[in-house]
């Protein structure tokens, strides 16, 4: 049987392109800060906080955002993922515009574990003189758990990063849909089927063919939107890391 030919949609917006490959980079430097130590703590602690404003802008986006990175668009409950990385196994998984299920369920996972990540940092030493703003805050028996923490916590990181990655390109390769490329340039391609029957059926319904919740047309929220809640999400973060007087 041909394959089913493809056409190019639009997906990812320029504020979650520049979120995945901002952090990817900070994510590096992380842990070869984390592991060489030294002068380079310093700059530890700042990408941490970078990482932070990351995050809480990438949840403040995946409520005001564009349709493919909110929430709202690709969570589905467990049954479904399930039921969809059963058929990714055998190939069988119906084409996604935006995420599917369980790269959805992955986003949420990476965002609480980067969460948990830097919020540890900021209470956190290493024993050599250097800590986290409001590590003073706490008692030192606090600290150094939180320090365990956030060293165990890297771990379930990286796993999840792998799986990420892994999981990329597995649909790269296997599935034939190339996500890297589509997180550089915000455009898939996908089957012509996927891109005319999505969702587009009344309100209460079951999708006919796709087995999440995308609309069946994508909405671009405002660049200035993006940009005001980047300040929003500077400005907690400053205001969180001000050790109190």
């Amino acid at each position: 049987m041909p394959q089913e030919a493809r056409v190019a949609v639009k997906v990812w917006d320029l504020p979650v392109r520049l979120f995945h490959w901002i952090l990817v980079l900070l994510l590096v430097f992380q842990y070869m800060s984390g592991k060489i130590g030294g002068g380079l703590m310093a700059w530890h602690v700042y990408s941490g906080y970078g990482v932070l404003v990351l995050v809480v802008f990438r949840i403040l986006w995946g409520f005001a955002g564009s349709t493919h990175a909110r929430f709202a668009s690709f969570l589905v409950g467990p049954a479904a993922a399930l039921r969809f990385a059963s058929r990714l196994i055998s190939r069988q998984a119906v084409p996604q515009v935006g995420y599917n299920p369980l790269g959805g369920w992955m986003v949420v996972a990476l965002l609480i574990s980067l969460a948990l990540q830097a919020t540890s940092g900021l209470f956190a030493n290493d024993a050599l003189g250097t800590e986290g703003p409001l590590a003073a805050l706490v008692p030192l028996e606090v600290s150094d758990r939180l320090s365990l923490f956030h060293r165990w916590n890297l771990k379930v990181v990286l796993v999840l990063a792998g799986v990420h990655v892994t999981a990329s390109l597995y649909h790269w390769l296997a599935m034939k849909d190339d996500l890297i490329v589509a997180m550089f340039t915000g455009v898939k391609r996908v089957p012509e089927s996927a891109a005319h029957e999505r969702r587009d059926v009344r309100r209460g319904e079951s999708p006919r063919r796709v087995a999440s919740r995308e609309n069946a047309s994508a909405y671009f929220a405002s660049s200035w939107r993006a940009l005001a809640l980047f300040v929003v999400a500077l400005a907690v973060v400053y205001l969180i890391v001000q050790r109190p007087v």
